[in-house]
């Protein structure tokens, strides 16, 4: 029967020079460093910086004046109010109530819950084009839902609230998907704690839990809003498309098109993608804010 000496103890990798132990070659899953990166450089110019860089070339061949005319017109100024606006009350709308679903639905346990669950996903399972047309024929005066509403004076269809309600129809999936992991990973053992400390349910919500998951709510605010801003389908059915009240920035874009002033409708589009990345270059910012102040108190 063999002993172990009172040295080195077992299976000990070799020394190296220096006394550091050799460290084995790591093996990569995917390719080298340089290959990958070439390849997402390559996959993000023909999916997106190419496009981008069209639209801003074909922009380019407008004179100053000419394109200042074509983006502050008063019928492509009302379309931007509109958007943003309309865009801006669907995302804070989804903010709140999207983070309830998210808390019910990984809070509490229920009959049906897999199928609410399920549910959240349809807007982007079902083709914005269909959506539009449910919620018209939902909400116009002879719809299921507005014929007891209009006689109330509350019209909801062909109007700026249709145009509303069908944001937020088309946004809540962001806020709730993108909440709800950061509601699933928190420790509930904080809560626990700050109950037992005398803290009332208001203060364990703004000093424990909202510290938390405030960058994942202002992600999922950030996205709703970005998809809001450019969403056509869901909309185009229910506004009216009434010029200077209930017409989108999109369908002035598409007008435009259609009337093959493609220098003009790029003037348009670049207008709104640039306010569109100010406002992310914003959120995203203060999601960085977020994060550090939420660290350093930690």
């Amino acid at each position: 029967m063999t002993t172990l000496s009172s040295g080195a103890p077992p299976h000990t990798a070799p020394a190296g020079l220096g006394g550091k132990a050799a460290k084995r070659p790591t093996k990569r899953v995917l390719p080298g460093f340089r290959l990958t990166l070439g390849y997402t450089v390559l996959y993000l110019s023909l999916i997106v910086l190419i496009p981008i860089s069209a639209l801003f070339f074909k922009t380019f061949t407008l004179t100053w004046e000419q394109f200042w005319l074509a983006v502050t017109s008063p019928r492509v100024l009302a379309s931007y109010r509109l958007t943003f606006g309309a865009s801006l009350i669907a995302a804070l709308v989804n903010l709140v109530f999207g983070l309830l679903l998210a808390w019910v639905l990984v809070r509490y346990k229920f009959p049906g819950k897999k199928m609410l669950d399920a549910l959240v996903d349809l807007p982007f399972a079902l083709p914005t084009a269909v959506a539009g047309i449910s919620l018209t024929a939902l909400l116009a005066g002879n719809g299921w839902i507005g014929q007891y509403l209009e006689p109330l004076g509350i019209k909801l269809a062909f109007t700026p609230a249709g145009i509303v309600i069908a944001l937020i129809f088309i946004g809540l999936p962001f806020v709730v998907r993108t909440v709800q992991p950061v509601l699933e990973d928190a420790e509930k053992e904080l809560e626990e704690a700050a109950s037992s400390l005398g803290a009332t349910r208001l203060q364990i919500f703004t000093k424990v839990i909202f510290p938390h998951i405030a960058p994942a709510l202002l992600t999922g605010f950030a996205m709703a809003f970005a998809r809001a801003i450019g969403e056509y389908g869901s909309v185009i059915f229910i506004a009216g498309n009434m010029p200077m009240i209930s017409e989108i920035t999109p369908l002035i874009i598409i007008g435009k098109l259609e009337q093959y002033d493609f220098a003009g409708a790029t003037a348009v589009a670049v207008v709104l993608l640039v306010m569109s990345f100010l406002l992310l270059l914003v959120i995203n910012a203060l999601q960085a804010w977020q994060r550090r102040k939420t660290g350093s108190v930690a």
